[in-house]
């Protein structure tokens, strides 16, 4: 059986598929048999069938495919930087079956027709599900309510909302939005940025931007807009998202907001889990993200945050930018880094390797529970008989230098270059069908 041929499309289904010797979710070794777009067994001594692909994943970790909340495919409209193909492609690469296609496109995805033009995409084009995120406010202007409800029974079904890029920092609209996904069960994923705190700004606001001489992003920015929505979130009984979270006292308010059973979840990016602002101190514009990079005891308190559960997630914010958009002066340079391929590797590397996260718990945060926040009813689900068979066979003892040049993805604004990642992708399989094989794409 060829690769093609497992994963060409057409009126059958998709060929049996035995992985072997894996440990699903690190634990016992037990073999996983995929049927007809289903796990349909696991354990030892299974009975296959006569005509099956045998994968061996001796060593291998078996995990339901990642779920990535926070991805940007450009599309459309950048297309320079990023496609829906290009970034399912990295996506898949990465152990991704899924992602949520943020809203910050041109046009802005704050309509049914554009929502349903990327859910289309995906469906055509993508190599993992692709979930559309629609805008919060109409051009993500912050100034009224886009087509919440137009978008929510739309062909795309969308579920999350946000203007992330923007922060919608007007209070009663931001209320006015809590309020109305209420009614179809939806999320409003918060871009928490006080802009008024921000304007200018160009790194964390610290001892390292006061040596550099460039102006502070400073963390209250952040965690003024957190404690705010919170309380927001809390007063009408609705659902918060806080994207990104990147400061120490981010998290001691979620924490704080949780104890007190508010119905928030929050995110940290791979790149919060290593990356600091002494980074920035090489004035390479690979390092300008937003939020920014923040101090050390900031990284320890997000790993902690991780770890204790009061951070519910890791998304990537993939952000691909046209080599042009960061070749450039820092202050002149686009912020963001792509995230999709080495986003599990950094999760084992911070935390793993050093002993805060199972692999069960590897499932929970990059898999399980941004599929639930996401109503991504399809994704995230428990490897089990008659789950759907989305799957990652990871090997953790695989190390390699990171190389951009590598990525499927259009961008090349890593900033892991040459850095020793743990762990390499041995399969990648949506729906029965194997997507990546080895760390390559399986072309259709």
């Amino acid at each position: 059986m060829t690769a093609d041929q497992n994963a060409s499309p057409g009126g059958t289904g998709p060929s049996p598929l035995l992985i072997r010797g894996g440990r699903p979710y690190g634990e016992d070794v037990q073999d996983v048999l995929l049927e007809a777009g289903r796990i349909t067994a696991i354990g030892t001594d299974l009975e296959v069938p006569a005509e099956v692909e045998i994968v061996e994943a001796d060593g291998c970790i078996v995990l339901p495919g990642l779920v990535d909340l926070h991805t940007h495919l450009r599309e459309p409209g950048g297309e320079e930087a990023e496609t829906i193909e290009s970034g399912t492609r990295a996506a898949a690469r990465g152990g991704f079956t899924a992602v949520h296609a943020m809203a910050n496109t041109l046009p802005v995805a704050d309509t049914a027709g554009v929502v349903e033009q990327v859910a289309r995409r995906g469906e055509t084009d993508g190599w993992c599900s692709v979930r559309p995120v629609g805008a919060v406010t109409v051009g993500l202007a912050g100034e009224r309510l886009a087509e919440l409800d137009a978008m929510a029974n739309s062909r795309a079904k969308v579920r999350v909302f946000s203007d992330d890029g923007k922060c919608v920092h007007d209070p009663v609209l931001m209320r006015r939005a809590l309020e109305y996904v209420k009614s179809f069960d939806g999320v409003i994923a918060q871009h928490a940025q006080d802009p008024r705190l921000t304007e200018g700004a160009q790194m964390h606001e610290g001892v390292v931007s006061a040596e550099l001489g460039l102006a502070g992003w400073p963390a209250v920015a952040e965690e003024s807009i957190i404690a705010r929505d919170v309380l927001l979130a809390q007063h009408v009984g609705s659902r918060l998202h806080v994207c990104h979270l990147s400061t120490a006292g981010s998290v001691d308010i979620l924490r704080w907001a949780k104890e007190r059973g508010i119905d928030v979840t929050a995110e940290v990016t791979p790149h919060h889990l290593l990356l600091t602002d002494e980074n920035v101190r090489e004035f390479d514009a690979v390092f300008k993200v937003n939020p920014p990079l923040r101090t050390a005891e900031d990284v320890q308190a997000v790993r902690d945050g991780l770890a204790d559960g009061t951070i519910d997630i890791v998304a990537t914010d993939h952000a691909p930018h046209p080599r042009d958009a960061k070749d450039r002066e820092w202050d002149q340079a686009a912020m963001g880094m792509t995230g999709l391929e080495t986003a599990l590797s950094l999760v084992q590397l911070t935390m793993v390797d050093e002993g805060r996260l199972t692999w069960r718990d590897v499932a929970r945060v990059l898999s399980e529970k941004p599929a639930e926040i996401g109503r991504d009813e399809d994704q995230g689900q428990v490897l089990e008989p008659g789950a759907p068979a989305h799957v990652l066979v990871w090997d953790p003892r695989s190390v390699r230098a990171a190389d951009p040049a590598e990525h499927a993805s259009r961008s090349r604004n890593s900033p892991f270059a040459g850095i020793e990642l743990p762990g390499r992708n041995r399969l990648t399989v949506l729906e029965g069908r194997p997507t990546v094989r080895d760390g390559l794409v399986v072309e259709r």
